[in-house]
């Protein structure tokens, strides 16, 4: 049950950030809409990664060998989650100080006023 809520969740937000990207023209409604979907994402690695009644994969007397597949959590996804979470926060800085620098040049951000680029 609650494995699907929160596979559904992460798809309704990955879905919401991609309709953001699709609809807005304003540059920061589109790093927010980015941010969702990293965020999306990430509730999807760890709903994937959940073991209801799991332990760590530690085998000793608590979690023998034979019951490791089914009990055993691994913990791959949620590393990769925090290290994702972290450059998730070092990219939205970055498109931040981007929309800023664009910004101070057009004095506007909304991306019908950066047709032009200069190579």
């Amino acid at each position: 049950m609650i494995a699907s809520v929160v596979l559904s969740t992460g798809l309704a937000l990955m879905l919401v950030g991609f309709w953001g990207v699709v609809t807005h023209r304003n540059i920061l409604r589109i790093i927010i809409s980015l941010s969702l979907i990293g965020t999306g994402s990430h509730i999807l690695i760890v709903a994937i990664g959940f073991v209801r009644g799991g332990t760590a994969p530690i085998i000793d007397r608590a979690l023998p060998v034979a019951e490791a597949p089914l009990r055993a959590v691994d913990p791959i996804p949620s590393a990769l989650v925090v290290t994702a979470i972290v450059i998730g926060l070092a990219v939205t800085a970055v498109l931040l100080a981007y929309a800023i620098r664009l910004y101070d040049t057009k004095r506007t951000l909304s991306i019908n006023s950066f047709t032009e680029s200069k190579w």
